[in-house]
């Protein structure tokens, strides 16, 4: 079986963020002395927790399954050994690294639970594998997507990954000016260079509850927008509407109760985010009989409207208070890596909607050119 997989790059992104949640904070590097396998041979730790035992083993199994998958899908022999070996090798990697870290403690426990990780989700590709699931979901995919539909498959997969890390606006990805701003600004201080910064004099006033139901709807459209785009027929995509939809507001209930605890899991449900998920829905249902190239241009207004609404806007001194949840406590080795995943998935998409507007205009030019 030799076909282009979506989880090759899903796979790269993945080993990106382990290394990222491996060494973080990337600070501090210095040779301690120590050789960096001497990791192998020392004693089990006295003290750990469920918590970083769940975290090791359950890191790295998507890793495995991914490069499984991508593997069998494109016709790579042993694939199945390599795609065990390869998550070993980078764990062995980074346990070296953080040898020289100062922060971190290399653990032939962690090693160990890593490859442990991977070894599930290779066992649980081989299982989809026997089960005949590739095959349906090739099938699934013909169906329902377009033979070029790989890089919005990647950038959906994601999308509910980036609404994990707290939101000033729910949905609102992208919202990267005031952290931009104030890190330019210390980077920048004592040079001439700080002129040159756009900063704001003024505090900018904070969203109404309209621009807030604005944002909202925008964010949960571009995703939709993105998948109509490369799917078949509008059947499909009312379908696809509704899961969408579904999707968003478990993913956010469920950020909400990571951050807050489960009591607080429908915090966010507010009227403005009521009123946005509805115009969402409704707009959805209009919009699935458009061409594939027109929903891609509207993604792209979509996403141009809804950064430049989030990034005039303050952080409210409850969000900033949120993310301190995430940022101190136990979530602190993931807060960054999902942090990354919500300021750059709409950049991402922005990328993607441009190349796919190019592309499909360039197709349309050359079927001109050829017809009589």
């Amino acid at each position: 079986m030799n076909a282009r997989s979506s989880a090759w790059p899903l796979a790269l992104l993945f080993a990106c963020l382990v290394v990222y949640a491996s060494l973080y904070p990337f600070t501090g590097w210095r040779d301690q002395g120590v050789v960096p396998l001497a990791f192998l041979q020392a004693p089990l730790p006295q003290y750990w927790t469920g918590f970083d035992i769940g975290s090791n083993l359950v890191g790295y199994a998507p890793l495995g399954l991914l490069l499984a998958l991508a593997m069998r899908r494109s016709g790579v022999r042993w694939s199945w050994m390599v795609a065990l070996g390869l998550p070993a090798l980078l764990s062995l990697t980074v346990e070296m690294l953080q040898s020289y870290l100062p922060m971190r403690v290399p653990s032939n426990v962690d090693l160990a639970l890593n490859t442990a990780g991977a070894a599930i989700g290779v066992a649980l590709a081989l299982l989809i594998e026997r089960l005949g699931a590739l095959r349906r979901w090739s099938r699934i995919r013909a169906n329902w997507f377009e033979p070029s539909a790989h890089g919005s498959l990647v950038l959906l997969a994601l999308w509910p990954f980036a609404l994990l890390y707290p939101q000033p606006v729910p949905f609102g990805l992208g919202h990267v000016w005031n952290r931009l701003e104030s890190g330019l600004t210390s980077l920048l201080t004592d040079t001439p260079f700080l002129e040159w910064l756009p900063i704001r004099l003024v505090e900018p006033a904070p969203l109404s509850p309209l621009s807030e139901a604005l944002c909202i709807g925008l964010g949960v459209l571009a995703p939709l927008l993105m998948g109509y785009g490369d799917m078949r027929s509008r059947a499909r995509r009312l379908v696809f509407c509704v899961l969408v939809l579904v999707g968003a507001v478990g993913v956010a209930g469920l950020s909400s109760a990571l951050t807050y605890g489960p009591d607080h899991a429908w915090a966010w449900v507010t009227p403005q985010a009521e009123l946005g998920l509805v115009a969402a829905f409704v707009l959805g249902l209009l919009f699935a009989a458009l061409p594939g190239r027109m929903c891609h241009v509207i993604m792209l207004l979509c996403l141009v409207l809804s950064l430049s609404l989030l990034n005039d806007a303050p952080v409210s001194p409850y969000f900033a208070q949120s993310l301190e949840v995430w940022e101190q406590g136990r979530f602190i080795r993931f807060h960054g890596l999902s942090q990354w995943l919500g300021w750059l998935w709409p950049f991402a998409a922005l990328v993607f909607g441009l190349l796919a507007v190019a592309r499909s205009s360039s197709a349309t030019a050359r079927a001109s050119k050829i017809a009589p």
